[in-house]
């Protein structure tokens, strides 16, 4: 049993920062990697980043390399997403996964628990 509570959402101009975290608890697991996906209105779900359970290897969306850092802390439970040089494009809803393993995915469809979403909203 996984719960997984985002925060960090919220409004800023472009050019601006947002970091959000994602705690996540009673994991059934020992090991776990997890993502960061997005949603924007009208469009479909997509994969925005991830990390191994190491913290040593990550991905990234073409869309958001260089500008995006996800990081964790195992100790805390806790994944983070780093947002620079935000562009209105990157306005959606912002959600956290976890997968059970070592290894990330950049397929929504191989996550097995999901935050309720955060929204981020980047105005120009």
């Amino acid at each position: 049993q996984v719960q997984l509570v985002e925060s960090g959402g919220g409004l800023v101009q472009a050019g601006g920062s947002l970091r959000l975290s994602c705690a996540v608890s009673r994991r059934t697991f020992s090991s776990y990697a997890m993502g960061w996906f997005r949603q924007a209105p009208g469009m479909e779900r997509q994969f925005v980043a991830a990390i191994s359970w190491s913290g040593g290897g990550t991905s990234y969306a073409d869309s958001v390399k260089g500008r995006f850092t996800i990081s964790r802390d195992n100790a805390k439970n806790t994944v983070y997403l780093q947002m620079n040089s935000l562009k209105p494009e990157d306005t959606a809803v912002y959600y956290c996964a976890v997968r059970s393993g070592s290894t990330y995915s950049t397929e929504a469809l191989s996550y097995g628990y999901w935050g309720q979403g955060t929204q981020v909203t980047v105005s120009s």
